[in-house]
């Protein structure tokens, strides 16, 4: 019996070592697909984790934009106010000087010019917080990422404290600026329209057109270029300018700034801007169609698309109703005008491509 088995296993050797190779095969290749397919289950994981993480931490990024946004209105009004002082002429008025009417012209141009530089400056102030925020928090996501590996972080406090106070150019500078450019604007468009002429909420949405393409395609021939420009300074006018003495965080500062000013030249920047813009200025007629309302007993539907069209106000009345729309624009508790400038699906998306952009590690960049 055993002889039998042994000759059959003789005879038959070749066919079990290859079996035996075969089977041993199968189970070291098994063993190796289970370990690569735990590898690939724990980085996936790992992966989601990650990308959870990074999501939540740009929600919560998103949060502080809104509300630095909200934190910084009353900061700008004051500053628009400061410069455009409408108060004291209407207390002038009251005394009743011998030249009410000039007084009256000069209460025109400043009332227009605040209310239309309050909606520049609101949208300029939630894009440029976007951009600067979200750069930031996008450089402090890789700081706390478990990758960083302990090396020298992106954004130290004293870097970010450095970049975000270049928000003052536009609360300075850039400001008063801007007041010029739409002040002359105002002025080429409003100096010869008479206080006693009436204006319909058409016409008045015609004259401010008018006075948006003085302002922006006026941009293109002037040395400033773009309205980029009202919210950060030119580069020679940062620290770079100082070519000797700067710290480490000076130098990351810099790179800071360039990437921001890259962003702000950038074609999608401008789309998102000129949306904020044109959100606004609706916002704005939607504020002040409050006051155009048809008169009790009209006859004309209220479902009647220019139902407003045949309802004119004198210049003198509208005046005063311009010169109040800054309260309402610059507005630190959340108003209809600032919640539609901050829900633009175009600002999310332009802020989550920015964040994207800066918390993405540069090697997976390449």
């Amino acid at each position: 019996m055993l002889s039998s088995t042994w000759n059959f296993i003789k005879r038959h050797k070749r066919k079990f070592i290859f079996t035996g190779v075969f089977v041993g095969g199968v189970y070291l290749l098994g063993k190796y697909a289970q370990r690569k397919i735990q590898q690939m289950q724990e980085r996936e994981a790992a992966e989601y984790i990650a990308q959870a993480r990074r999501q939540f931490h740009f929600e919560s990024n998103q949060r502080t934009c809104n509300m630095t946004v909200l934190s910084m209105l009353p900061t700008l009004r004051e500053a628009i106010i400061h410069h455009l002082n409408s108060e004291s002429l209407t207390a002038l008025l009251k005394t009743k000087p011998a030249n009410k009417l000039e007084i009256w012209e000069d209460l025109k141009i400043i009332s227009f010019t605040r209310s239309i530089v309050a909606v520049y400056s609101t949208c300029m102030l939630v894009v440029l917080l976007r951009v600067q925020l979200n750069i930031i928090g996008g450089y402090l996501y890789l700081d706390n990422s478990v990758t960083k590996n302990g090396t020298t972080p992106f954004a130290p406090p004293d870097v970010q404290q450095q970049y975000l106070s270049s928000i003052q150019h536009l609360l300075g500078e850039g400001l008063i600026e801007l007041i010029t450019v739409v002040k002359k604007a105002v002025q080429e468009v409003f100096g010869l329209v008479s206080l006693k002429q009436s204006l319909s909420l058409q016409e008045l949405e015609q004259q401010l057109t008018q006075i948006r393409q003085l302002v922006e395609e006026g941009c293109a021939s002037s040395k400033h270029k773009s309205l980029s420009w009202y919210m950060m300074p030119d580069e020679e006018n940062t620290l770079a300018s100082q070519a000797c003495g700067l710290t480490e965080n000076d130098v990351t500062t810099i790179k800071l700034l360039n990437e921001t000013r890259d962003m702000l030249e950038s074609p999608d920047f401008h789309t998102v801007l000129r949306t904020c813009l044109s959100r606004g200025f609706i916002r704005f007629l939607d504020n002040m169609a409050e006051f155009f309302r048809p008169p009790q007993g009209d006859s004309t539907p209220s479902s009647t698309p220019d139902r407003l069209s045949h309802v004119s106000l004198p210049l003198a009345k509208i005046i005063p109703i311009i010169n109040g729309q800054i309260h309402s624009i610059c507005s630190e508790i959340p108003s209809h005008f600032v919640q539609d400038l901050l829900l633009i699906d175009q600002v999310k998306e332009f802020a989550a491509n920015v964040y994207e952009t800066f918390s993405t590690p540069q090697e997976l960049q390449k």
